[in-house]
């Protein structure tokens, strides 16, 4: 359940990453099409996807070491699991204000598909998302002092690296019409290493959230990482269907919601059950799949 929760929250969370992977191909040769498609996948899932979140609990626990964070799910070693649970809030709490304010980002300022009749209205007042994420995160970082000043700053990274990884997104995108109009002259080398860097910031959101439903950096791995194979098969043939599922972003994010609560929530030692995140997410994007599903379906009547 877990691997799959993983597998379809990285799928939908990276279907605007497969857009622009599909539109920026198409520019492209077919041979640097068929070498980003097949060699691509392995730097999409073990180079980012693989050590990105093993990097991220090696930073987190550099006492147990590299192969002691590759393996600490697995380990029998009692110093390994203190390490890692004594580190988990700090690590749960940086990435779940990254979440919650990539959420807030999206319902505030992002245009989109109004799945919910409240979007039109956050919508409306975007410029607030300024004014409610730093109250939320004055109010974090005010919780966290009480608790462990560590905690506090894990909250303010996670703040930075939100707006970090949003700037990039933003130059991706103006650079994705740069590369689609005609008078872009980069070669397919280049195109290919601006779809890897893309594909890595894109993949930041998934990595962090995926920390919601485990700590094993191996299952992180797996489900991320036939994640990443979905998404660049979608990639390849079938994105002017995905596009057709008007609610699946929506649904992406609604999770990304949850998860980052749930993310916050451990952070401040709140026990969540185990099965909740996967449970949920797949819940979550059903019920958007459906809705997607719906209104295709009186569009082509």
């Amino acid at each position: 359940m877990i691997v799959l929760g993983l597998c379809i929250f990285e799928v939908v969370s990276g279907i605007d990453n497969a857009v622009i992977n599909a539109e920026v191909l198409a520019t492209m040769s077919a041979k640097a099409r068929r070498w980003f498609l097949i060699y691509g996948i392995l730097i999409a899932v073990f180079l980012v996807r693989g050590l990105l979140p093993w990097g991220i609990v090696w930073v987190t626990n550099p006492d147990i070491g590299p192969i002691g964070a590759l393996l600490a799910s697995f380990s029998n070693d009692p110093h390994i699991h203190e390490s890692i649970e004594a580190s988990a809030p700090i690590l749960m709490l940086g990435g779940g204000v990254f979440l919650l304010f990539l959420f807030l980002h999206w319902l505030f300022m992002e245009e989109k598909s109004f799945g919910l009749h409240s979007e039109k209205l956050f919508l409306k007042y975007g410029a607030w998302f300024f004014a409610v994420a730093s109250i939320i995160l004055v109010v974090i970082v005010t919780m966290a002092l009480k608790t462990n000043p560590i905690l506090a700053l894990s909250a303010v990274i996670g703040s930075s690296a939100f707006f970090i990884s949003d700037g990039f997104k933003r130059n991706a995108k103006e650079n994705e019409q740069r590369l689609l109009s005609n008078s872009s002259n980069m070669s397919d080398i280049s195109k290919i290493m601006y779809l890897e860097i893309i594909d890595t910031t894109f993949s930041i959101d998934g990595v962090l959230g995926a920390f919601a439903f485990t700590m094993s950096i191996p299952l992180i791995i797996l489900g991320n990482g036939l994640g990443a194979i979905v998404i660049r098969q979608l990639t390849i043939g079938n994105i002017d269907r995905i596009k057709n599922y008007v609610y699946l972003k929506n649904g992406a994010m609604y999770s990304i919601l949850c998860l980052s609560l749930v993310m916050i929530f451990e952070g401040f030692h709140v026990e969540v059950p185990t099965m909740l995140s996967p449970v949920v997410t797949i819940a979550i994007i059903a019920y958007f799949l459906l809705k997607s599903l719906s209104h295709a379906k009186k569009n082509a009547i």
